[in-house]
Formats: C-alpha cells, sequence, structure tokens
C-alpha cells in the first residue's frame, strides 16, 4: 500500500507479511520495520518494535527505528579509512565520525521492493545500489535485503556485492519493547548475551582495539540478567555510552543462537541467532522524551532495546580486527533470525 513520497519524489510502499499469529510491516524507505506483531502468553498479539505511524516520521528520524543501516553500520572513527594504500572521507554525520554508512546511508534510501511466497512463508526482496562515491565509500555497491516471515520469527537474510574492493558491513536497526506498551521503558526485559568480551572504546564509543571481559562488570549477560539491574552502577563503559551501547564479540562460529530477551509481564521472548562475530546492544540512552510513536504513543529515554548482529566495530581502521572488505567476485553475507516464544 502507498506511504507516502520519499526523497526525489520516488513513492514509498508498505508491505505487510502475515503468517499465523506472526504480522510484520516493511516499508521502503529505509527498508524499515514499521510493526512486527508477536503474540503475548494469552495469545494476545501487539506491536513489539518502535517506529511512527507515517513516512514523515522516517525523514525525520534521528533513531534509525527499524532501518536497514550501512554501507557500515556503527562507528567509523574519524570518518575516514584506508584501503589498499588509498585514504576515503566518509560523511561525517556523528560529531567527529561517520555512524551508520553516513546521513545519505540506506536507512535515508528508497529500496526496490518485490513480495512473494516460499516454503518458510511470505517474504518481501528490497534492492538497493549505492554508486561509487556514495557518502565517500568506493565501488559501487548492489545490496539484497529479503525478510522472511516464519511461523515463529523473522528472518533477515542481507547480502551485497562490489565491482570494485571498498568495505561493507550491514544490519537491522530494530528497536523492541516486548511488553508492547512503548510508552514504558525496557529495563524490565531479561537478557542474555553468549558472549564475554566486548570492545574497549573511548569517551566517544570509538574502540581502542582492545578486547575487555564482563565478568565481574555491569556489561556481563552470560547468564540472564534484568536491563535495568546495573545499568546504573558507576562503571565508565556505561558512563560512556549514558547506559548499554556496546559491542559484545560472540561465542562460537558459523550461524547459531547468541542473545536472548524475555519480557516478563507478558511472557514475550525472542531467541536471537546470527552467523556475525559480534553482536552492538543498545538500551535506547538518546530516544527523546515526548517523541511521538504510533498509534498516539509517546517514546522516551530508553522505550526500546536494540540487539544488532555486525561485525567488529571500527574494522576498516583497526588491522587487528577481522576485516570487513569486499572485493569483486566475492559476497557479502549476514543473516539475522528473530525467533520468538512464550513463557
Amino acid at each position: 500500500m502507498p506511504f507516502g513520497t520519499g526523497p526525489g519524489n520516488v513513492p514509498v510502499e508498505l508491505y505487510t507479511l502475515v503468517n499465523g499469529e506472526l504480522s510484520a510491516s516493511v516499508c521502503t524507505y529505509g527498508g524499515a520495520l514499521v510493526r512486527l506483531l508477536v503474540p503475548d502468553r494469552h495469545g494476545a498479539a501487539e506491536d513489539v518494535v518502535l517506529g511512527y505511524e507515517t513516512l514523515d516520521g522516517y525523514l525525520a528520524d534521528q533513531c534509525y527505528f527499524g532501518a536497514l543501516v550501512g554501507r557500515v553500520a556503527n562507528r567509523i572513527s574519524g570518518a575516514r579509512f584506508t584501503l589498499d594504500g588509498r585514504e576515503y572521507a566518509l560523511d561525517r554525520n556523528h560529531g567527529a565520525h561517520h555512524l551508520h554508512g553516513g546521513g545519505g546511508g540506506f536507512h535515508a534510501k528508497v529500496w526496490g521492493a518485490e513480495p512473494g511466497e516460499g516454503a518458510d512463508g511470505p517474504f518481501l526482496t528490497l534492492r538497493c545500489e549505492s554508486p561509487d562515491g556514495d557518502q565517500g565509500y568506493p565501488g559501487n555497491v548492489a545490496v539484497t535485503a529479503v525478510y522472511t516471515l516464519l511461523a515463529d520469527g523473522l528472518r533477515l537474510d542481507l547480502s551485497a556485492t562490489t565491482d570494485r574492493p571498498t568495505v561493507v558491513g550491514l544490519t537491522g536497526h530494530a528497536y523492541f519493547n516486548f511488553s508492547g506498551r512503548m510508552d514504558r521503558d525496557c529495563l524490565d526485559h531479561v537478557l542474555t548475551i553468549r558472549g564475554q568480551r566486548y570492545l574497549e572504546t573511548d569517551a566517544e564509543l570509538i574502540p581502542n582495539g582492545k578486547l575487555a571481559g564482563t565478568a565481574g562488570t555491569p556489561l556481563d549477560f552470560s547468564t540472564a540478567r534484568g536491563v535495568g539491574e546495573r545499568i546504573g552502577e558507576p562503571s565508565e563503559p556505561l558512563a560512556a555510552g549514558k547506559g548499554y551501547d556496546h559491542c559484545y564479540v560472540l561465542d562460537g562460529h558459523g550461524f547459531r543462537s547468541v542473545a536472548t530477551v524475555e519480557e516478563p509481564g507478558s511472557g514475550r521472548c525472542m531467541e536471537l541467532f546470527t552467523d556475525q562475530p559480534c553482536l552492538q546492544f543498545y538500551s535506547g540512552n538518546f530516544i527523546p522524551d515526548g517523541l511521538p510513536g504510533k498509534g498516539g504513543t509517546v517514546y522516551g529515554w530508553r522505550s526500546g532495546l536494540c540487539l544488532e548482529p555486525q561485525g567488529f566495530v571500527d574494522a576498516p581502521n583497526n588491522p587487528g580486527f577481522p576485516s570487513l572488505t569486499l572485493v569483486p567476485g566475492d559476497e557479502y553475507r549476514n543473516t539475522i533470525l528473530y525467533r520468538f516464544f512464550t513463557k
């Protein structure tokens, strides 16, 4: 269905996928996950992602609600990197740094869309072309994102190819609040992250190239803990992020379960699977108070949390981190599965 007009007077569409009790709505502006209806322990389905009622909200959005972000998710220090001996200057949209692909990144583009039906359920294929020099990145990059609504979850398959060496690291930026009440914070959610190290950062959340252990710190979610249980404790990493905004190095390799979140009141739970090495956990510390949301809801500080599977943050500037370099003939891939269940 029509959702408005995006940049360049390009029409924006809203597609809705339905599979049993689950429903997901995605708009072609930014590939944003606009709605996700998930049942509670009594079978009552409610929307569990933050977003906006109309396209105007997404056009003005500063939070990346539900968006697909890249070419490189998260921060690139100094908004520049060197590849094959040449330095590239990127869009500086986060103080002195580059964030989530720049101001004109994939979150701010209108994607082409094609719905379909497969063995796993209904799906929506989104495609976007990023030309050479876009936001300062080299190479023409073609990106495909496929949302598939399963009987018990939502899968996001991201892929990209290039015609010259570049860097690519994509992710989805959904904000979850499994209470179904977006006017409440997410601090009562109970979280487990299967990773016991995180990237040390400076005060601007730029990695210094070192890994730190979470044991004995408020960042330890290796066993289930409430998001708000230790968020106010004295801690330099928490002070820098004004809460949780940290990149966890995940245990294991390949496609595996990396995190679980539970909202005790509704009984809604999500298990997160990915093939990526890292997971950015963000507790919504910069959501503006009084921000108008969907259905007349007003969002505020920590109204939702993000769990973003991705590569190592600022990898192009840290040779000790696994590379995000993509070359012609190779394909970048990132598969994310959000599996829902109740307790």
